[in-house]
């Protein structure tokens, strides 16, 4: 209890685990986003090569590298500082775009096969 109050007289922010926790986070979320590429290129090699299938796993593979580097940067931008800021907007809805997106690249790769 000392150690927070003495934190809370220096005006500094304690962060604890938060930043560990929430790079381990963006890593589990990679790993994830790879398995996805993964599949989706086994999934368009599968059973014949098709236009459809080859396109949407371009863009699947794509979306996949855009995550990959934000990702990294949020991860390099945490292990930086003791007291991490929040992801910038723009970032944030990058990785979202790049998530809904290979989201719908395996539907189309779903449904293609």
């Amino acid at each position: 209890m000392s150690g927070v109050v003495a934190a809370d007289r220096e005006g500094e922010r304690d962060p604890g685990l938060q930043p560990e926790r929430t790079r381990l986070a963006w890593r589990r979320t990679t790993l994830s986003a790879t398995v996805a590429a993964v599949l989706a290129v086994k999934t368009a090699l599968a059973g014949g090569v098709s236009v459809v299938g080859v396109v949407a796993c371009a863009l699947c593979c794509a979306c996949w590298f855009g995550f990959l580097w934000i990702a990294h940067r949020r991860i390099r931008g945490l292990a930086a500082v003791s007291a991490p800021g929040a992801l910038v907007p723009p970032y944030a809805a990058a990785a979202v775009i790049c998530a809904v997106a290979m989201a719908g690249c395996g539907a189309v790769l779903v449904g293609v096969g």
